[in-house]
């Protein structure tokens, strides 16, 4: 209730500064944090004459539908919302989406698709970056230095799938030279931790989110990442960790839909491979191969690198936001304001 609360006082004192500040020649980008942001600043946008990119990261209310959150009594609000989040998505400007999979989930929501732009999530190379074992002073700091260390870095959030992780550990508790590092924290977090100590797993190691600072040294502390997501909600979400994951260079092992939008990059650039939710002896087995083959193991690191520079890069972000931008404004000049009396 708190937090519903927060996000609705923030929701109001957003709009207010969006009356209060745009200018009708402004072009104002929108995100999706808190939910249904983009419903309130459409309001203000269009009163205002400007342009409005919705930058969708997470779909909502999709995803809390999906997940359970408008059951038995509450069930009757999804529609609404829907309703109210697709008209604020048809103001003037532009939506952009990071995976093919939701712009093509849009299209059935009735936008236009010369409306929506896809625009990779990044991350920037120059602040995660691949650091050699012996340079790592956090991986020395957790006594994994003479170990194949299997990483979960990031949210434990409800969009993730963590038995078939922690099952392929439970099967691989023989190999004394394999190690789970699971970094983090999140609504599931104290269940996992019940689980591990249920199962009494000895090669399984909980560390906090490290500070930004030590963000190159903690994702590279892994040998090999594993990135999660239930198949339902891969129209929704993309897990943002993976592009941190390349930035470090590492490979990744996706646990989800093989069709989804990172398996399929994984397969492509040769930097991972995928499994399905429950494939444990699938998973225990692609663990132990790159466990056991390290030239393997480093060649998929690079690529992910590689796949980096070429494709995911903050500045090739930036590229590609600066010509969308500059573009809307061409085709999209700004109009008056809807109301009297709300001047630019």
């Amino acid at each position: 209730m708190r937090r519903s609360i927060d996000y609705l006082l923030f929701q109001v004192l957003a709009f207010a500064w969006l009356l209060r500040n745009v200018r009708a020649t402004d072009t104002v980008v929108v995100c999706t944090d808190p939910p249904l942001l983009s419903v309130m600043s459409s309001i203000a946008i269009r009163l205002k004459g400007a342009l409005m990119v919705n930058w969708i990261m997470d779909l909502f209310p999709e995803t809390a539908i999906e997940l359970g959150f408008f059951r038995k009594r509450a069930r009757w609000l999804a529609p609404w919302l829907t309703q109210a989040r697709n008209w604020s998505l048809r103001s003037p400007g532009m939506v952009v989406c990071p995976t093919n999979k939701m712009a093509e989930f849009l299209f059935t929501q009735g936008l236009a698709k010369d409306r929506v732009s896809i625009l990779h999530h990044w991350s920037d190379g120059e602040e995660i970056y691949p650091v050699l074992p012996q340079d790592n002073s956090l991986r020395k700091a957790w006594g994994l230095q003479d170990v194949f260390v299997v990483g979960y870095s990031g949210n434990f959030g409800r969009a993730h799938e963590f038995g078939t992780m922690l099952a392929a550990a439970k099967h691989l508790e023989h190999r004394q030279d394999i190690r789970f590092l699971l970094i983090g924290g999140g609504h599931q977090h104290a269940a996992v931790k019940t689980i591990v100590q249920d199962l009494g797993l000895q090669n399984v190691i909980f560390k906090p989110l490290q500070p930004v600072e030590k963000l190159a040294e903690s994702l590279s502390v892994a040998d090999v990442h594993l990135v999660s997501l239930l198949p339902e909600l891969e129209h929704c979400i993309i897990p943002s960790k993976f592009y941190g994951i390349l930035a470090a260079g590492r490979p990744t092992i996706f646990v989800g839909d093989p069709d989804g939008e990172v398996p399929r990059v994984l397969r492509a650039k040769e930097c991972g491979s995928n499994v399905e939710i429950g494939e444990i002896d699938k998973l225990s087995g692609m663990i132990e191969k790159l466990c056991d083959d390290p030239d393997t193991t480093t060649a998929m690191g690079d690529a992910a690198r590689r796949l980096l520079c070429a494709d995911y890069s903050r500045e090739k972000a930036a590229d590609a936001w600066a010509v969308l931008i500059a573009e809307l404004q061409t085709v999209e000049p700004s109009r008056p304001p809807i109301a009297q009396g709300i001047s630019s």
